[in-house]
């Protein structure tokens, strides 16, 4: 070949290999798409309703904007039994189920020790930020992991994972087990507080918060409607017989004199709209003084909104002061929605709301209208079987409850007496099965055998676990409430309670907005249990380990 013609063939390579480097340079240093900051909103005893309840009353840029931007799925379920806070943000988090993620209520029971737990207590661990005993908890008792989890392993770590909340649970359980911090309120201090689970000090930033005392000047201000109080057409008037009182109040009307209940504590806060308020401060403190969303990883923000719960258990879901929290709240969300779009920029982050369980209408409420509710007396009634087993086996105590209709036997007892369990619960639930109000008395291991509708039984099943969960379910009739021995909102004749398969206690909101989301809404049924998935694959990273649920494909771009 010719020097020339050789010549131009060696710098033709040169120029397409110097091309092609060039080219599978720039492919190495394309960025993955994801979103700058992922938001999750829990809303604490949000019925999907309230969406629409209030609606005229929204403003703009709150739940509004939320339901017109992004996409709603508008008949989101939830998948088991009982319906509760532990539970729900576990499941939303994980797109598992208690028989799965092994949280099966607030409060249970060991079947092998027969010792009570919190679901987020944990002995080896000490708070961080008060000196009082409301920081001995962690995410351990989770058993699966979280899409928080989830997100840390896909980056190495790099993403950062914060949860916020005023009660423990609400924060710890979303963030998971990997997360850099996870933030609550403290009501003997006033405090939000962490525990040594995530570190051994607070930061400065969150001194600084606590040293600006906002609870106190929150509750100074007392607690009055956010508009004329003629204008909650939506709620029954202000002094009526089926709500609560405040601590303090000789009747359950405004103004709440929050200011006079500052005591020895600030255990008042999630009793009112300011602990939302509140929780958000903390939030934008976080964004800030962290840095999320700036640092090259997605970073998730995991916020839950508890005073919902506080207000709803006390006056019930038809108070105007539900009516005024959701207001105050939607105002709040509007707020926070501007300042995520001057922070992080919009179209920059993924945001999605949805709820940990719902609310009935209060019993007494209903009967006094003439519809079908009641009260099943359910201390009472156990309290009567285990005198009737005391009588038939020697031996006392042989069942115990966690405030709802579950009923675990104790088998530490039962073995150490050389008794039949199989007796025992057959014994249960003949004694059951003719109480007023139950509809359903089931055998956990032979619900399979149970004559239930199979959307009951699904539910069971999904939310039974061995080890943790109650040896008998008790399913009561629609509009029924459980009643507790004591005053007050769990005696069941004032405020309203949880933890039924009923749609107004399982029919939850679901929304995501912004990055990588559509917009439009869905009518088919979806499941709490979709909600990791369908993060999981907006963000490209695995499916927390435990999860059953299905990614919604009609919500992504």
């Amino acid at each position: 070949m010719p020097y020339e013609k050789l010549n131009m063939s060696r710098g033709i390579m040169f120029v397409f290999l110097l091309v092609s480097s060039m080219g599978f340079a720039q492919q190495a240093t394309e960025k993955l798409p994801r979103p700058k900051l992922v938001v999750g909103i829990m809303v604490d005893q949000m019925r999907w309703d309230y969406l629409y309840r209030y609606y005229d009353r929204y403003q703009p840029n709150g739940f509004k904007r939320m339901l017109k931007e992004g996409f709603a799925c508008e008949n989101t379920m939830i998948d088991y039994v009982p319906t509760v806070t532990g539970i729900g943000h576990s499941t939303v988090y994980t797109g598992s189920v208690p028989a799965i993620h092994g949280i099966t209520a607030n409060n249970f029971y060991i079947n092998a020790t027969g010792q009570p737990i919190n679901c987020v207590s944990d002995s080896t661990v000490q708070t961080v930020g008060s000196s009082s005993n409301a920081g001995k908890t962690s995410p351990r008792n989770l058993l699966a992991t979280t899409i928080t989890d989830e997100l840390k392993l896909a980056t190495n770590f790099r993403s950062k994972v914060i949860g916020i909340a005023l009660k423990s649970n609400a924060a710890i359980l979303p963030a998971g087990h990997l997360a850099d911090a996870a933030y609550w309120f403290d009501g003997t201090s006033g405090n939000m507080i962490t525990s040594t689970y995530y570190m051994n000090e607070l930061p400065k930033w969150a001194q600084e918060f606590n040293a600006k005392k906002l609870p106190e000047k929150y509750l100074k201000q007392n607690w009055n409607t956010l508009y004329d109080l003629n204008a909650y057409v939506q709620s029954l008037s202000d002094d009526n017989p089926y709500e609560e009182k405040s601590s303090g109040q000789e009747k359950s009307v405004f103004p709440v004199n929050t200011s006079g209940m500052i005591g020895k504590n600030f255990s008042i806060l999630p009793e009112t709209p300011f602990g939302n308020t509140y929780t958000l401060d903390m939030a934008r403190a976080a964004i800030e003084n962290e840095k999320l969303g700036e640092g090259g990883q997605t970073d998730f923000l995991a916020l839950s909104f508890s005073a919902t719960d506080g207000v709803g258990h006390k006056k019930g879901i038809n108070a105007v002061e539900i009516e005024d929290i959701y207001l105050r709240l939607d105002k709040d969300l509007a707020s926070f929605l501007t300042y995520l779009d001057n922070k992080i920029g919009k179209g920059n982050y993924t945001l999605f709301l949805t709820a940990d369980h719902g609310a009935g209408h209060n019993a007494r409420f209903l009967m006094d209208r003439k519809a079908p509710a009641g009260i099943w007396k359910g201390e009472e009634a156990l309290a009567e079987l285990n005198a009737l087993l005391e009588k038939k086996y020697h031996v006392a105590n042989l069942t115990m409850h966690a405030r709802s209709p579950q009923l675990f036997l104790n088998h530490p007892l039962i073995l150490k007496n050389h008794l039949n369990s199989d007796s025992i619960k057959q014994d249960c639930i003949r004694f059951l099965k003719p109480q007023p109000g139950v509809a359903f008395v089931v055998d956990m291991d032979r619900v399979g055998e149970t004559a239930l509708p199979e959307e009951i039984k699904t539910r069971i099943i999904n939310g039974y676990n061995p080890h943790r969960s109650g040896a008998i379910q008790v399913i009561l009739a629609p509009g029924w409430q459980f009643g507790a021995l004591e005053p007050g909102w769990r005696s069941g004749t004032v405020g309203t309670s949880h933890g039924a398969w009923n749609p107004y206690d399982a029919h939850i909101p679901a929304i995501f907005m912004g990055w990588g989301i559509k917009q439009g809404r869905t009518v088919r049924q979806t499941h709490m249990t979709d909600i990791a998935p369908t993060l999981a694959s907006l963000l490209r990273v695995q499916m927390p380990n435990g999860t059953i649920g299905k990614a919604i494909p009609e919500a992504l771009k």
